[in-house]
This record gives structure tokens, C-alpha cells and sequence, in this order.
């Protein structure tokens, strides 16, 4: 039996968990047909088929259940043995991959990694701007600051705050269109939210309560166009606290409410808290975050007079 290329296991895999050629593709930066064709060969050079060729996409087998199986075990015990390794450094120099929220992103450039550089002038930032959860269990990256309730297990960290929610409006908007007094009066409001991508957010749940969808004049994708959206009066809009607050020319509508928040979380691989560079960015970051807890919280005192 002619042996398979171990390159091949990386478009059965991708084939594997997302069931389609053409998401498996994309995923792997080729065209459609190199993955058909890797998958063929890789049959071939078994002697099995590992899918059956459905109209909802490609179903693995019971010998591409039992590969799958095996190659997640290998991944694991590789994964492991490359974080252990990693856990060993004890240098402060290096690179951490960083992800979180492009929104959060924009601020820790602002605020924070100016600082941080001046500690430590050896350590690189790799940051990776994303609303999706990367794993730090699969190397996707280092350290991760969330928004989420329940962090998955086999990460450690330390929850640095809440994170409010409410309800923003530019002065120019409401001097036009006047202030709402209840959520049911927003239905008659201009009103930016997020897509569907987004509508996880306790905060955008609340919304749909009260905001029908002709009362919608714009969807994104992302926090960061709603902000500016809502700063050129263009309607009513739901942020995040440590946003709307900061914006001179925006008024909070309604009191951020505690069911709409979430917990912000800075997270790492359990192999990798005592890798010197990754502990000292989790206790840097954690401090100056901390010190912000009431921007984050939406508790800091903000100018009344126009509100």
C-alpha cells in the first residue's frame, strides 16, 4: 500500500470539521479543486473512503471517524509537548500572539501598549483583531482579553471587570429628534445595531425587546462603525460603556443595566503562566485595565448637564 503525504491530513482535516470543499478552500488559502484532489489521493493511498458525498456536504465515514480520531489525539499530545516547551521560557523577550475585539484593539493601542513597550522593549505584540474566539489551546494565540461568562476549561486567567452596556444618542441627533424616555419609545427612533454575528450580546437581545426592524437604518458588523455612526447623529445606538462614555458628543440614554453586561476576562493556556513574557503582559495589562474598572463598568462620573 503506497503511504500518504502527511500534508494531505491538513485538507482532510479542514474537510472534516467544516463538511464543505469550498469552505475547506478558503480556510486553507487554495482553490476548490486542490482539495478535491488532495482528498483522492489521500483515499487512494489508503485504500478507504474517508466521505460520503452528500447534497449537505461531505460525512465522514466510519474509517474517517476513526482518522479523525487518531489525528486529534496526535494534535493534542504535539499541542501539549510545544506549550510545555514554550512554559520553559523564562526570558523577557520574544513575541506574543495577542487577540481580541478590533474595538478593545483600538484602545489598547491608544491607552496601554505604549506603556508596556516602555517595560519591555524586547517583548513583540503580535495582535490579532477578531470578534470570533481563537483558541489558545490550538496555538491560535497566547493570550486573549473576552468578553464571555464562562471561559473554557483549560484556560487560567482573572476576570479584570464588567463590562456595561447602554443606550447613546448624539446631542445633535436628540436635538433633532428629541430623547426617548422608555425603551418602547425608542421604535420610533433611528436605531443602529449590530448584525447577526453580534447578536449574542446580552445588550443586543434587549434591544430587539423594544426596536422593531424598520426602525433599523444600519447593521454592522462590528462596534466600531456603530460608534461612528452614532457620533455623526445618525441614530440611537448600543455600546459598550468604555466607548459611548469617552464620546463628549454622545448622551447615555438610559442607565447601563446589569442583565445587559458581560465579564471581561484575560486568559492564557494553563502551560504558559509562567512563561516570563506572557506573566508579565497578563500582570500589566491586568493593572492598568483594573485601574479602568469604572470607564469599563460605565460607573464613572460623566457630565450630567446634557443629559
Amino acid at each position: 500500500m503506497q503511504r500518504f503525504k502527511w500534508e494531505d491530513l491538513r485538507y482532510f482535516l479542514a474537510v472534516a470539521k467544516l463538511s464543505n470543499l469550498s469552505r475547506a478552500a478558503r480556510h486553507l488559502g487554495v482553490n476548490h479543486s486542490t482539495v478535491f484532489r488532495r482528498i483522492a489521493s489521500l483515499e487512494k493511498s489508503l485504500g478507504v473512503r474517508l466521505f460520503e458525498r452528500m447534497a449537505e456536504g461531505y460525512i465522514l465515514t466510519g474509517p474517517g471517524e476513526e482518522m479523525l480520531a487518531s489525528i486529534d489525539q496526535i494534535d493534542e499530545q504535539l499541542t501539549s509537548l510545544h506549550l510545555r516547551l514554550r512554559g520553559q521560557d523564562h526570558q523577557l523577550t520574544g513575541s506574543i500572539r495577542f487577540t481580541t475585539s478590533d474595538a478593545l484593539a483600538q484602545m489598547f493601542l491608544q491607552h496601554y501598549f505604549s506603556g508596556f513597550h516602555q517595560q519591555y522593549p524586547d517583548i513583540h505584540i503580535d495582535l490579532i483583531t477578531s470578534n470570533n474566539f481563537f483558541n489558545l489551546s490550538k496555538r491560535e494565540a497566547d493570550v486573549a482579553l473576552r468578553p464571555t461568562r464562562n471561559p473554557s476549561e483549560g484556560l487560567v486567567g482573572r476576570k479584570l471587570c464588567i463590562i456595561g452596556w447602554a443606550v447613546y444618542g448624539s446631542k445633535k441627533y436628540l436635538r433633532k429628534h428629541g430623547r426617548p424616555c422608555t425603551p418602547e419609545e425608542m421604535a420610533r427612533h433611528n436605531v443602529i445595531t449590530t448584525d447577526e454575528s453580534l447578536s449574542h450580546i446580552a445588550a443586543i437581545r434587549w434591544l430587539k425587546r423594544y426596536v422593531p426592524d424598520e426602525a433599523i437604518v444600519l447593521s454592522s458588523s462590528s462596534v466600531m462603525p456603530m460608534l461612528t455612526a452614532a457620533v455623526a447623529g445618525l441614530g440611537l445606538c448600543p455600546l459598550p460603556c468604555w466607548m459611548g462614555d469617552r464620546e463628549s458628543s454622545l448622551v447615555q440614554i438610559f442607565p447601563p443595566l446589569h442583565e445587559n453586561a458581560s465579564d471581561l476576562w484575560l486568559l492564557t493556556h494553563r502551560d504558559l503562566r509562567h512563561t516570563a513574557r506572557i506573566r508579565a503582559f497578563m500582570d500589566y495589562v491586568g493593572d492598568v485595565l483594573s485601574a479602568d474598572r469604572a470607564l469599563f463598568e460605565g460607573t464613572r462620573e460623566t457630565d450630567t448637564a446634557a443629559r
